[in-house]
């Protein structure tokens, strides 16, 4: 006669851990910086349009200099929640918000938002949302300018495809520059900001500091 005891098997719950899946938290914080930045965005309407006009008036092209603020919502929306889809549902909310409020853009202000937004996203895909340090988040930046530039040049009531070679590239240059300071390093800068306050403990761009500190 043998005894022997038997382990009892774990039973599965069949349920995975899925580390990109959105918590209702992620849903929340998400619309929190839409609204935010989107409140950011109509302020920096009046300052950024009125920087754009005078570096245009110095050389034409030359506005795309101020844009980057208008990219830093898909930044800051990838950088904080890390899951596929948040960097273009900031940027796509902030771009609403600003819209809803009012600009001179309208509805194009929207289109523009799923863009941009769209360009960022893809960044931070490249590197399969696991790297946000400040590299990551200047060339997410980058992303969306560069989306930006290919939407404005066939979209508005000019299209930039109509217009000079010289100012195409005149254009892409400091829209580029624009993106990676003004959108992914400030972007970033603002990100590490918020996570000091301790809002950002339920993620991890605010628990990677507390371990920094």
């Amino acid at each position: 006669m043998s005894t022997s005891t038997s382990t009892p098997t774990p039973v599965s719950t069949g349920v995975a851990h899925n580390p990109w899946r959105w918590r209702v938290v992620d849903i929340v914080v998400a619309a929190v910086l839409g609204v935010a930045i989107g409140l950011v965005f109509w302020g920096w309407n009046a300052i950024g349009g009125a920087w754009f006009g005078a570096a245009d008036a110095v050389t034409p092209g030359l506005g795309g200099i101020a844009v980057g603020i208008w990219l830093i919502g898909g930044v800051i929306g990838g950088l904080v929640i890390r899951k596929p889809g948040a960097a273009l549902v900031v940027e796509l909310v902030a771009a609403i918000v600003s819209a809803l409020i009012g600009n001179v853009w309208g509805v194009s202000t929207v289109l523009s938002g799923i863009v941009q937004g769209l360009g960022a996203e893809l960044i931070f895909a490249l590197f399969f949302y696991r790297r946000f340090g400040i590299v990551v988040a200047a060339l997410a930046g980058i992303g969306a300018a560069a989306a930006a530039w290919v939407f404005e040049l066939f979209y508005g009531s000019t299209p930039n495809i109509l217009k000079t070679f010289e100012y195409n590239s005149i254009y892409l240059v400091t829209l580029v520059i624009s993106g990676a300071i003004l959108a992914g390093v400030v972007g970033w800068l603002l990100v590490r900001a918020l996570a000091v306050t301790g809002a950002l403990s339920r993620f991890a761009a605010g628990r990677e500091l507390v371990r920094e500190v």
